[in-house]
């Protein structure tokens, strides 16, 4: 009977710490699909607290001075929302910064160069026809207002943003290009994109600069729920041909900058 006692005890410690209930300040939430995206900088968080919600691990503590909840969200559009769901519902941040890698589609750009997105949207939802497609705005479930075709950045975390781009220090491939930072257009949809004649048609219709497969939906759920959004993408391959081997080559350089940009904002805000 004791032994029995003695574990439901520690079974209920341990829910506990399951529940982020005990956190006082709602923090800036930093996401990023995989564990590529997210390592460094979980490595940086100081005081760090892990509660697991649902199998999915979210983590708290300080980073760049500030109070932070970080979440892998996992790849793809799905899976984006519904761990932003998730993490709104439990944590309640008022700002939401995505930091990760995308295949770049401006021509002006390479690996490791890093795009702020000012607007974000998606460009595999509308409607597909023989020899067209029409790209379409989503709307709320239940009101079924229109949202905007693109999602804008949060002017502040923006503002921000791009202060911090003038101060971090960035790693380079092996080109004589120093790496740089623009602002611009970053275009979701659930494909990786390794197609020279795709990324002509996003460049195209949406003068999209970066794609890649969760940014717009997580913008979409601080859309619809009135949150502080910015997404932050450093690319890791230029979406052509060589795009899968470009990729697994810079992933972790690309990852890299981003996270230390999103640590340099973060020291701002």
């Amino acid at each position: 009977m004791k032994n029995r006692f003695l574990l439901f005890f520690c079974l209920f410690l341990f829910r506990l710490h399951d529940t982020p209930a005990q956190i006082k300040e709602p923090g800036i939430a930093i996401v990023g699909a995989f564990r590529d995206e997210v390592e460094l900088l979980i490595s940086k968080i100081e005081d760090k607290q892990v509660y697991n919600i649902r199998g999915i691990s979210f983590f708290t503590g300080k980073l760049g001075g500030k109070s932070v909840v970080l979440v892998k969200s996992g790849v793809g559009k799905v899976n984006a929302a519904m761990t932003m769901t998730l993490l709104l519902e439990k944590f309640n941040p008022q700002q939401v910064i995505f930091s990760g890698v995308a295949g770049g589609l401006n021509p002006g750009l390479a690996p490791a160069d890093i795009v702020i997105a000012e607007k974000t949207a998606l460009y595999d939802f509308g409607k597909l026809s023989n020899d067209t497609f029409t790209y379409w705005s989503t709307s709320h479930p239940e009101t079924r207002v229109e949202n905007p075709l693109f999602f804008p950045a949060d002017s502040v975390l923006l503002k921000y943003a791009k202060i911090a781009a003038t101060k971090v220090a960035l790693k380079g491939i092996e080109t004589n290009l120093k790496p740089k930072i623009i602002g611009g257009i970053v275009v979701t949809g659930d494909m990786f994109v390794a197609s020279s004649a795709k990324k002509h048609i996003l460049v195209k219709d949406l003068k999209a600069d970066a794609t890649e497969m969760e940014g717009a939906a997580i913008a979409q759920v601080c859309y619809e729920m009135k949150i502080a959004c910015l997404i932050i993408r450093s690319l890791s391959d230029s979406a052509d041909e060589n795009a899968h081997l470009d990729f697994n080559k810079f992933k972790a350089i690309a990852a890299e900058n981003s996270a230390n940009l999103i640590i340099e904002t973060l020291r701002l805000l």
